[in-house]
């Protein structure tokens, strides 16, 4: 099974309000878990690999812990969404590696103030050995990017704010 069809299959079961989604590839077995409302929005994956990629498959179950912390910083980051209510937010489809640009002697995909139209790429998120060109959902004007370059991103982590005006 490839990446792509595992981030699809994670988009529609988070869409579909199913609690649990078990699929069996021959070695390959993905288990999706979705919470009710105290795990509102999070999504657990837990795939079955050899034990040679054990070590990149470790750092999963981390996600669990960061939105536990959310709740109490909320009222203190309520003006700042007030502020970006008119940007749209680009956000992770994966977990995985954030970069910025496509090589480490290359230009960055995008800069604060950098015109993007729908297609275009804004960065790539390695994810077990593999780079995935994230493509902007919009046309617009990057505001603000959200993430550091070579930092760690979740699923549904927001990298990038977009004015689409």
């Amino acid at each position: 099974m490839e990446l792509k069809e595992i981030q699809n299959l994670i988009k529609f079961v988070a869409k579909s309000g199913a609690s649990e989604v078990k699929l069996e590839m021959g070695d390959v077995k993905i288990t999706i878990k979705t919470g009710g409302e105290e795990a509102k929005g999070e999504t657990t994956i837990l795939q079955q690999i050899p034990m040679g990629a054990m070590q990149q498959a470790a750092p999963a179950p981390a996600p669990a812990a960061p939105p536990a912390a959310a709740p109490a910083q909320e009222p203190a980051t309520a003006a700042p969404k007030d502020e970006n209510s008119n940007y749209v937010t680009v956000k992770s489809p994966i977990i995985g590696t954030f970069y910025r640009k496509p090589g480490p002697d290359k230009p960055t995909f995008v800069e604060v103030g950098t015109e993007v139209k729908e297609g275009d790429v804004l960065c790539v998120i390695e994810a077990m050995k593999l780079f995935n060109e994230i493509e902007s959902e919009i046309s617009g004007k990057i505001v603000k990017v959200l993430v550091d370059d070579a930092s760690p991103v979740e699923f549904d982590q927001p990298l990038f704010l977009v004015d689409p005006s």
